[in-house]
């Protein structure tokens, strides 16, 4: 009798779930609204970067999105209209030009309140290279042998042009990212995965396995770490040269 309240239990909480219209914007607003409001913390005063960051989010997120609009039309992935308000753009629902601002932020966050609270912890200049070169060579390899699953190779191709710049990069971004991306994955797969389908009877993001590897953890195809890796890295990359600019020009 446990197990059976228990199995009606959760199937009445999947249920509850499905029938909430703007599942998508809750799950984008639940994840923004802790960060930004200590964003304002008087010792960290993240907020203070607000010009660097929201000018770095907005440049990336347009490359992004031009990225996402090509493959909706393509058909490589799509979206559930029973989980968003409804109103879209280029098939793009408000929602997801919404996640390229929100989801960024949250994680940058993450990333620059680790820096300042652990601000050694970091890797060694020799192990980000190796990791890096290996990953790039791994990365090549995926685009030999499935150079026909677009989503495979597109997001290959950018992550390994990401991971080149960070080789070149002065400020040694990768040695605190490749940290602090670890953490970010945890609300990461939480989040991404009920986008996936985890916890809900239907995605609210689908994927055609015909364009990607088909390798999926729970429900996040493989290739969401990589897209998620070279989103947040090339914003840190954007941040780091205008925190210059504008503090130069004060």
């Amino acid at each position: 009798m446990a197990n059976v309240s228990v199995c009606c239990g959760y199937h009445l909480n999947i249920l509850k779930i499905n029938q909430v219209k703007s599942l998508y914007l809750i799950l984008l607003l639940a994840s923004f609204a802790v960060p930004f409001v200590y964003s304002f913390e008087k010792k960290m005063n993240f907020i203070k970067h607000w010009k660097a960051v929201f000018l770095s989010i907005a440049l990336v997120a347009s490359f992004y999105i031009v990225w996402d609009v090509i493959f909706t039309y393509a058909g490589v992935w799509g979206f559930n209209p029973d989980y968003f308000i409804g109103f879209t753009i280029f098939k793009l629902p408000i929602e997801e030009w919404m996640f390229f601002i929100l989801i960024p932020y949250a994680s940058l966050f993450i990333h620059y309140a680790l820096q300042y609270f652990f601000p050694a912890v970091q890797l060694s200049d020799k192990l980000v290279k190796w990791l890096t070169i290996t990953l790039i060579g791994f990365l090549f390899l995926l685009v030999l042998l499935f150079f026909d699953r677009l989503y495979t190779l597109i997001n290959s191709l950018v992550l390994i042009g990401a991971l080149i710049l960070g080789l070149k990069d002065k400020f040694n971004i990768l040695n605190r990212f490749f940290l602090s991306y670890l953490v970010i994955l945890i609300p990461f797969t939480i989040v991404n995965g009920i986008l996936t389908g985890s916890f809900i009877t239907e995605p609210i993001v689908w994927y055609n396995n015909q364009e990607n590897l088909g390798i999926r953890f729970f429900t996040i195809p493989l290739e969401d770490f990589g897209y998620t890796f070279s989103l947040m890295f090339l914003n840190l990359l954007l941040i780091e040269r205008f925190k210059i600019i504008f503090n130069t020009n004060k």
